[in-house]
């Protein structure tokens, strides 16, 4: 690694991954860094449901596993190719770009190192708008002020390519704002903007601190050019956000969106991926108790949704084990 990263953990970082419980005392041969998002997402905690998982068996395996919170999508998968990142978790239409070069992975090409490990959640595309905004649908975001995400995020890049398929641009809006998921929902509240967008697994904390600390509400993501982009693309998915599931939101709330992915570098040991995998997927049950989005799981969709680059070697020598894959 060009960094040393793996080998050489910051103190703050350390101190970090102990909170989570992810480190002991035990000393480890080889680390497993997994890239997720901002804290107040579900990427987050669904790195660190992993490592969870993971560091349970360390005195068998030898694996230390350990989180890094970043930047998001985008910013994963450049790191994971750069191979200062082991794992990361990455929305399914930015692993397909990587794959495949395109869009905001033109200019850096096509990642043939990039392995898929597993999937996992739904990811719905979410606009939260002030009640006061006068915001009741996506069109309506025209003219007001938007944080449509940082740079380098899942959030910001699935947000650029809806606006170009709807043909609009950052002028169509009052102000656009790039403030990271960790303080959109204060900014919000504060009426630094009218509206925001994220694409996160629900129950999320940031769109519950939106919808708690002021009067917000989830905006509907639909209509004929939605239902173009969900058909022309296949990492993309029509979803409904359940009702009840926020204050002030009874209802629920149709969008689209895309799923949450676990990548990682075909340079990353068969070894480590064998045995992060073997970790979650014998243990599902108590992995899906671990984080409210997880409910739904099940080891078929994990090998299914959003899943572009091919298996990691290490992952197919598990699934074979463990029959979920056929042996040829």
């Amino acid at each position: 690694m060009k960094n040393g990263f793996r080998r050489y953990l910051s103190v703050g970082f350390l101190l970090m991954s102990l909170s989570l419980g992810c480190f002991s005392q035990e000393s480890a041969q080889e680390y497993a860094i997994v890239g997720t998002g901002g804290v107040t997402g579900v990427y987050y905690p669904a790195g660190g449901s992993i490592c969870r998982m993971v560091n349970r068996l360390r005195s068998q395996h030898g694996i230390r596993c350990a989180v890094e919170s970043t930047q998001g999508s985008i910013y994963n998968l450049e790191k994971v190719r750069e191979r200062d990142l082991d794992f990361a978790v990455v929305q399914s239409d930015w692993h397909f770009h990587a794959v495949n070069g395109s869009a905001g992975f033109a200019d850096a090409g096509a990642d043939t190192t990039l392995r898929s490990v597993f999937s996992l959640y739904a990811e719905p595309f979410t606009v939260v708008a002030r009640v006061d905004s006068g915001i009741k649908t996506f069109g309506d975001l025209k003219g007001k002020r938007v944080n449509i995400g940082n740079i380098g995020s899942g959030q910001r890049a699935t947000m650029e390519a809806l606006m170009k398929t709807l043909g609009w641009m950052q002028t169509d809006f009052a102000e656009t704002h790039a403030l990271k998921s960790v303080d959109q929902a204060k900014a919000l509240c504060d009426n630094r903007f009218d509206a925001m967008v994220f694409v996160a697994g629900h129950p999320s904390a940031s769109i519950k601190e939106a919808t708690t600390s002021c009067d917000s509400r989830l905006i509907p993501v639909r209509g004929p050019e939605i239902d173009q982009l969900v058909a022309a693309n296949s990492y993309y998915q029509h979803i409904e956000i359940p009702g009840g599931m926020y204050r002030g939101n009874d209802h629920p709330v149709k969008t689209f969106g895309v799923g949450a992915t676990i990548v990682s570098s075909s340079e990353v040991s068969s070894k480590v991926i064998y045995e992060v995998v073997k970790a979650v997927f014998d243990n599902l049950e108590s992995f899906k108790q671990l984080h409210p989005a997880f409910q739904g799981l099940s080891k078929k969709k994990m090998l299914e949704l959003g899943l572009t680059a091919p298996l990691h070697e290490g992952a197919l020598k598990y699934f074979r084990e463990a029959r979920v894959l056929g042996k040829n």
